[in-house]
């Protein structure tokens, strides 16, 4: 049974006396040994250092608890970034890493991190909690306060040349009491004096100031064009520069100016995309099993299906495998898409109760100790692929191979997005789907790639040459929706093919091998026998 977690909570409380875990608890046993250790997240907060410039400090919070329900709230998610550079993974908390050593009276520090107090009677309610002992311990900090102290601790952040740190949570739960994430913010923003300001705007100069392209600058233009009405956006000079003329020397001039005169937001995005775009060793372990589990998730998916399947029991499939290999949680909502759906591309409802007779594609991910896999694979319920999918799932798989070829150190990320728009529209054209090449994105209506790791769309450059260590998607699709102009044998097939790619010196490394992509593959897997095959569950009364 599952108690409200908060107000059947405070009845509790006033009325019984409830069994508390002891402050000096260790926590669990048995838990995975493979985590990210003290060690890897140290040296990730001396490379942010070696980054920072004199005389600065860098401020990093822990997200906000969302509320699920009334009074139960989601699962919580680390902060990404926060959990890159402490390995703590709860809520109401800040780091602070400076650049320089902070004297204290006889001793001195370089870095700070505000924590969660301990709660016996709480934590046997809502889960065991680290506290300042357990980040000591655990973490492999020194200097651990509980949070409630932040607001007293003797900082002053106006002395810092540059203050360092992400845009500030606008949603920052119930609690506004002591150490609360609402009173941290608060606190550092009285302390730092830090200014109200459009995060939109500021969001947007750093996307220009680290993606834009003489190549995508139309894409990024056309991006922001749904705010360019509002107060901020008018008043910029930078964004009003680039609206009355977005050519290339205009781009190259802003940017430089957005370089010149950064923000702190600028910085932190900078910083942080620099250090989370390649991947260190220990990352990259978790990352690779993180896939590999998704890939033979998709596998017994394929093994599995049948046309009178629900897209939510496909789904159940897959997410069983990844539990099944230890996989927490996925990477993002799970897309299992039957024909016309499959040419959503954010398809989440999973609502259809026979995938019948159609292509299913299928974009569900593991998450594995923080790090996301992003796999998709489409194929026929009933195994075997007709004339058109198999065309068209063709296409897709030459786009991608010939993507392959481009993944390694050096080459510009662009030329992955030109190469897959290349095949995909002469390939169109070829069939009669469309008549010139530009008509593509009516079909292929997003990018090839992103990056990946922490985040599914995780944290890299885009504008500069691939780095060994990256590790990215190669994701073409084709989506043909009913009422398409084109000859209706084409209607409802949509096919995307993803796999995640860890680029080296001179090529790059298939991590998700184990789910096929070749469609003789794909049907040759269909025919095999599931481990799901055979059982029979009770029929609901």
């Amino acid at each position: 049974m599952k108690f409200l977690a908060k107000g059947f909570l405070v009845a509790a409380l006033a009325c019984c006396t409830v069994p508390a875990f002891s402050q000096d608890y260790n926590g669990p046993q048995s838990l995975p040994t493979d985590y990210l250790t003290p060690a890897f997240h140290a040296g990730r907060r001396q490379a942010l250092r070696d980054m920072m410039p004199a005389n600065s400090v860098a401020v990093i919070f822990a997200y906000p608890e969302r509320i699920f329900s009334k009074d139960v709230n989601y699962v919580y998610h680390a902060n990404p970034d926060l959990y890159y550079f402490s390995g703590y993974k709860e809520p109401d908390a800040v780091l602070l890493v400076f650049k320089e050593v902070q004297a204290d009276g006889d001793s001195s520090y370089n870095e700070l991190i505000f924590v969660r107090h301990r709660d016996p009677a709480q934590e046997q309610w809502t889960g065991r909690r680290l506290g300042v002992a357990g980040v000591k311990a655990q973490l492999g900090f020194k200097r651990v306060y509980n949070s409630e102290e932040f607001a007293k601790f003797p900082i002053d952040f106006k002395k810092f040349k540059t203050v360092i740190y992400d845009a500030i949570p606008e949603e920052v739960g119930e609690g506004s009491g002591a150490g609360s994430l609402k009173e941290l913010v608060t606190t550092f923003k009285t302390k730092a004096d830090i200014k109200e300001t459009d995060k939109r705007l500021l969001n947007d100069l750093g996307i220009i100031g680290q993606y834009a392209t003489p190549k995508n600058i139309d894409r990024i233009m056309a991006f922001i064009k749904p705010r360019l009405d509002g107060e901020a956006y008018k008043n910029d000079p930078l964004i009003q520069e680039l609206v009355a003329k977005p050519d290339s020397a205009t781009l190259m001039d802003v940017k430089a100016k957005i370089a010149a005169n950064p923000s702190g937001l600028a910085l932190f995005t900078k910083y942080t995309t620099d250090l989370r775009g390649v991947k260190q060793p220990e990352e990259l372990v978790l990352l690779k099993k993180s896939v590999e589990i998704s890939s033979f998730a998709h596998a017994e998916a394929m093994r599995a299906v049948t046309p009178k399947m629900s897209e939510r029991e496909l789904e159940g499939i897959m997410l069983y495998v990844h539990k099944k290999y230890g996989a927490e949680d996925e990477g993002y909502p799970p897309i299992v898409g039957a024909g016309g759906n499959g040419c959503i591309l954010h398809y989440e409802e999973n609502s259809a109760t026979e995938v019948k007779n159609q292509l299913v594609l299928m974009d569900v991910g593991a998450e594995y100790h923080g790090y996301s896999a992003d796999v998709t694979r489409t194929f026929p319920a009933n195994g075997k692929f007709t004339e058109e999918q198999k065309a068209i799932y063709q296409i897709v798989y030459d786009a991608q191979e010939e993507v392959f070829k481009l993944c390694k150190d050096g080459i510009p990320y662009g030329d992955l997005e030109t190469k897959t728009r290349e095949v995909l529209s002469s390939r169109l054209i070829a069939l009669g789907i469309i008549k010139d090449a530009k008509e593509v994105g009516k079909y292929y209506p997003h990018g090839v790639s992103h990056h990946l790791g922490l985040d599914v769309h995780d944290k890299g450059g885009y504008g500069v040459p691939l780095k060994a260590g990256m590790v990215i998607t190669v994701e073409p699709g084709i989506y043909i929706p009913a009422g398409s102009p084109c000859d209706k044998k084409w209607w409802n097939i949509g096919v995307r093919i993803e796999d995640d790619v860890l680029i080296g010196k001179t090529g790059g490394t298939l991590l998700s091998i184990d789910a096929p992509r070749k469609w003789q593959d794909v049907e040759k897997t269909a025919a095999e026998k599931s481990i799901f095959d055979g059982g029979k569950f009770p029929e609901l009364k």
